[in-house]
């Protein structure tokens, strides 16, 4: 992460970083962003000097600039558009956040009704897509079918590849935030054999995922308000976070001219990872384990985690930005802890272990010094599961809270003049040139 300077004035002919290998010397210039951020910028460091910097993990790399998401991990900021995480969680509907990530605006009255049409009127998928979904393993991981219906969406909705870029309201961004949610209850309805449950006018965003989810031809289901308010604020946590592997998936490929849908598909690829999205389901995986092999004693976890024993990490601990504690770990908590109580969870062995587990690795030094303090996935993993969304499903989750993220970032990657096609350089350590040998003669 590049460090701060105290001011944000305009870079001087001073501010300029000297380069000096075998007797030369280059000078590369200083930008500045709009929150103090200072970056060197080396695109012309090839050319000039013939080297390439090695940055595993890209961790001191600057892919590219943007003006969606602002994160100091070391404040624990996050900012949307210049608007604290904290206040759009307080304030905001998932939409709402959405519409500003893609438009870079918070909608007016207007503005809100025209999108929520949009949303409703879209909110079906192609009903030839229905074989897909029956032809599918019974237990197909709801990823896999995520990632492959999405793609298959530019089957049946060719045109998505005429979409003008600079479209106020790109149809195609709308047409896939109102279809992933349906795709998301249908791949769980399938995974129970239950009958897929359409999406309805009369509900919102979230009620219709839930609606979808829950509803069966034996069960009367109405959203529970609480529920709705919890969904909409976990979705808004994880609605972007600047360069992460995932977003950085979706620029990647749609930087090669790859349609939307096509990148996003890839991105719930790399979503699907257990260092990335998979985390909140590794954190219900380890609480289970805690309560099946450990009889539900949280010390002896919290002991193996603090002799480095790599299957005892503690999961939904730590984050690699933040090295205090996460902003959106913070509303998580309290939003946690409310809809357990209006659901009557506290008796749920499993999440007593989390709130066990989470007192004492607060209390204690050893984490407390190494800054791994719980994250966004911990307590969206505790909060799934007692909405009843299955363990399988909570990257699924992830996916739908960071579709406009992503369509943000493949949407400033494709009008940035800047942006070329994604090509990293590496460092070749392999073997020299060498003579071939024919297989007769080889020993």
């Amino acid at each position: 992460m590049s460090k701060k300077r105290p001011s944000t004035a305009p870079p001087s002919t001073e501010d300029r970083v000297r380069l000096s290998w075998r007797g030369r010397s280059w000078t590369y210039p200083i930008r500045l962003g709009t929150e103090g951020e200072v970056a060197v910028d080396i695109s012309t460091l090839r050319r000039d000097t013939g080297l390439i910097t090695l940055d595993p993990g890209f961790v001191n790399t600057g892919a590219c600039t943007s003006d969606i998401t602002f994160i100091d991990g070391e404040r624990g900021i996050l900012r949307h558009r210049g608007y604290a995480i904290e206040d759009l969680a307080e304030h905001c509907v998932f939409l709402e956040v959405a519409y500003l990530l893609i438009l870079g605006k918070l909608p007016n009255r207007t503005e809100w009704q025209h999108f929520s049409d949009l949303m409703n009127r879209h909110s079906m998928i192609h009903e030839d897509m229905r074989d897909f979904f029956l032809n599918y393993p019974e237990h197909a991981h709801p990823m896999a079918v995520l990632s492959a219906m999405v793609v298959s969406l530019s089957s049946f909705y060719p045109e998505i590849g005429q979409d003008d870029p600079n479209e106020p309201l790109d149809i195609t961004a709308t047409r896939l935030l109102s279809k992933l949610r349906t795709i998301a209850a249908f791949s769980y309805k399938k995974s129970i054999g239950e009958p897929f449950v359409y999406p309805s006018h009369r509900m919102s965003y979230c009620e219709n995922f839930l609606n979808m989810m829950f509803s069966s031809p034996v069960n009367d289901y109405w959203p529970d308000p609480v529920v709705v308010r919890a969904l909409n604020l976990f979705l808004i946590l994880h609605a972007d976070h600047e360069q992460n592997c995932s977003t950085s998936v979706v620029r990647i490929v749609g930087s090669a001219g790859s349609s939307l849908y096509a990148s996003i598909a890839a991105g719930i690829c790399a979503l699907w990872g257990p260092l990335h999205g998979g985390a909140n389901q590794a954190v219900i995986e380890m609480l289970e384990r805690i309560l099946r092999e450990d009889r539900g004693r949280v010390d002896k976890m919290i002991e193996r985690a603090k002799k480095g024993d790599p299957k005892s990490r503690l999961m939904g601990f730590g984050h690699r930005i933040y090295k205090t504690y996460d902003p959106r770990a913070r509303i998580a908590k309290d939003a946690c802890r409310k809809l357990l109580a209006r659901l009557g969870m506290h008796n749920d062995p499993v999440l007593e272990i989390a709130m066990e587990l989470e007192e004492k690795a607060l209390n204690d030094p050893y984490f407390q010094e190494r800054h791994l303090y719980p994250n966004v996935d911990f307590y969206t993993g505790i909060a799934y599961r007692a909405m009843g969304i299955p363990t399988n499903m909570f990257t699924v989750m992830f996916a739908i809270g960071r579709l406009p993220g992503w369509i943000a970032h493949w949407m400033e990657n494709r009008r940035d003049p800047a942006q070329k096609i994604g090509r990293p350089r590496q460092l070749y350590i392999g073997e020299p040139a060498r003579p071939f040998v024919p297989m007769d003669q080889r020993p």
